[in-house]
């Protein structure tokens, strides 16, 4: 099975770029659009199809640009909009698509539409964010809780009522059944369509809609609410998102999308329990999202029931639906760091990492650094930025381990990002991983994700491809991609000892296999090994 060219997303890499800490070019500490633009042949000779930028909008910076100002400018701590559209000329000259960040659900409160509704309650704009009266005690409307801690309701003197928000008070939440509020996001998406963006990354695409009833969420009873560190998991969100109201206003951004041709939306599903349900709603039909992708594969889960549930969750739920699945990215642990108790080695779980999620179905992300072999930077609290995590220090450090600044090269003094201090430092665990180290030497982590991303490429099983898993035991996961001749067999040892287990006679592991040997119908895998054969089947594993 092919795509068409307007169907470039299927089974692409996306590579995900955080632009405050990509690459300086002006030596102020934060990374920038020029930076970004000087160094996009890497990403280009990573053999990536398309870039994601993190938010560059206009902003005060209270969550780092998820707090959005002026939609339809860029901050100037990132450049212009000139600076903007010359990016976008290079990424096309290298052949990368590009796709950009929009965070609709919430707005910053010094947008000008959140500066005119909270003056009244009377003005065109009073009904564009989610206000309501207080309790007869004066408490708030509901129990909704914010992901970042404390009530999702933010007392307002003027208005004398609270308004939502789902993150920071100072991110109150736009009134999706509000159709003007609708028809103004579909404005800025036209916006930023019309200057040539291939897609878009719609952050929190789940958080839309709210229940107009403003009904208390039910407590939740499982694991996550029993283990919480952040209130905001002993709740079961079926009122403060996840609405069916959704759906509708998915339908419309396709429409958008749709009248320019190759262009493309993935989703973002905020949701911890069912998310793989909603990615498959979000997907399914053709008419709604073209991808979406959860945090399922970004949690410290490493088990092989773990990955096939959710990719065989996915199809059954949206089997004309497409997933996009992503190891690390700006909000999580980085992965070489949450899955170390299940390696020996860093570099081989690196590797392992980048063999498994190159070989899944469905379109790729990889975060900046992720081909680095990069690990989380232990950061101290004076030197947080990040909100979430500076309120449930120590227990939850946050984001900002995760944003440290792109390692360009070895020796340079903050490891050639930027020739001043930059906003988070690059420590030496982190600085001993660069570009520079790895580019050219055999066995690197970076030179096998440019050798992986190349055969994922070359090799039409491993781009569009249908999973088909076999049932072995923990720790072995194993599935092919394809039909015939042209079909792949992955087997994975998920753990940090050497295992064994039986295969047909005369198979030989493909040359991007690693610590795997075949003979006498053994196959031997050691710890975070794994072994590709191409045409064979499920039956060659005995």
């Amino acid at each position: 099975m092919t795509h068409s060219p307007s169907e470039w997303w299927r089974g692409a890499v996306i590579y995900q770029i955080y632009p405050r800490s990509f690459q300086d070019s002006n030596a102020d500490g934060i990374g920038d659009l020029p930076g970004i633009t000087a160094r996009l042949d890497h990403v280009a000779a990573l053999g990536a199809d398309a870039i994601w930028l993190s938010p560059v909008f206009v902003s005060p910076m209270e969550d780092m640009g998820y707090d959005v100002s002026d939609y339809k400018d860029i901050d100037p701590l990132f450049g212009t909009l000139a600076d903007f559209d010359a990016l976008v000329a290079r990424a096309h000259a290298l052949g990368l698509k590009v796709v950009i960040d929009q965070v609709l659900s919430h707005t910053s409160d010094r947008h000008p539409w959140f500066v005119e509704s909270r003056a009244s309650r009377d003005n065109p704009k009073a009904d564009w964010y989610v206000w309501a009266d207080p309790d007869p005690d004066g408490s708030a409307p509901n129990n909704w809780p914010s992901v970042f801690g404390g009530s999702a309701w933010e007392w307002d003197a003027r208005r004398r009522q609270y308004y939502l928000h789902n993150f920071l008070k100072s991110q109150p939440d736009l009134n999706f059944h509000n159709r003007d509020v609708q028809d103004a996001l579909l404005d800025v998406m036209t916006f930023w369509l019309e200057r040539g963006v291939d897609g878009f990354r719609l952050d929190t695409v789940n958080f839309y809609f709210h229940d107009q009833r403003l009904r208390p969420n039910p407590a939740a009873h499982d694991e996550k609410a029993r283990t919480a560190v952040n209130p905001y998991e002993m709740q079961d969100h079926v009122f403060s998102k996840n609405r069916p109201e959704n759906i509708a206003f998915l339908r419309r951004m396709r429409a958008l999308t749709n009248r320019y041709g190759a262009r493309m939306m993935v989703g973002e599903i905020g949701e911890s329990r069912r998310a793989v349900e909603l990615m498959s709603e979000y997907t399914s039909g053709g008419d709604k999202l073209h991808m979406a992708y959860s945090f399922d594969m970004l949690g410290p889960e490493f088990t092989a029931e773990h990955f096939r549930s959710r990719i065989e969750g996915f199809f059954a739920g949206a089997p004309d639906g497409w997933p996009c699945w992503s190891f690390s990215n700006h909000d999580v642990i980085r992965h070489v760091t949450r899955w170390a108790p299940h390696a020996r080695d860093l570099g081989a779980l690196a590797i392992q990492a980048a063999a498994m999620i190159l070989s899944f179905e469905g379109t790729i992300c990889l975060y900046q650094g992720e081909e680095l072999g990069q690990t989380e930077t232990e950061l101290e609290f004076h030197e947080l930025t990040d909100p979430p995590g500076i309120t449930f220090w120590p227990e939850y450090k946050g984001r900002d381990g995760c944003r440290t600044p792109m390692v360009w090269q070895a020796q340079a003094e903050h490891g050639g990002f930027s020739e001043v201090q930059p906003w988070l430092p690059v420590k030496p665990e982190q600085a001993a991983r660069s570009v520079s180290a790895q580019a050219g030497r055999p066995g690197s982590v970076m030179e096998f994700y440019r050798e992986m991303i190349a055969w994922r490429r070359e090799t039409p099983a491993l781009v569009s491809g249908r999973s088909v898993f076999a049932t072995l035991p923990e720790p072995l996961l194993a599935f092919t991609r394809g039909e015939g001749t042209r079909r792949v067999l992955a087997v994975f040892n998920l753990s940090p000892r050497p295992l064994s287990l039986r295969i047909s006679e005369g198979l030989s592991p493909a040359p991007l296999s690693r610590g795997a040997t075949a003979a006498n119908g053994v196959l031997d895998l050691g710890a975070n090994g794994f072994a590709f054969f191409e045409g064979a089947d499920l039956d060659a594993l005995a």
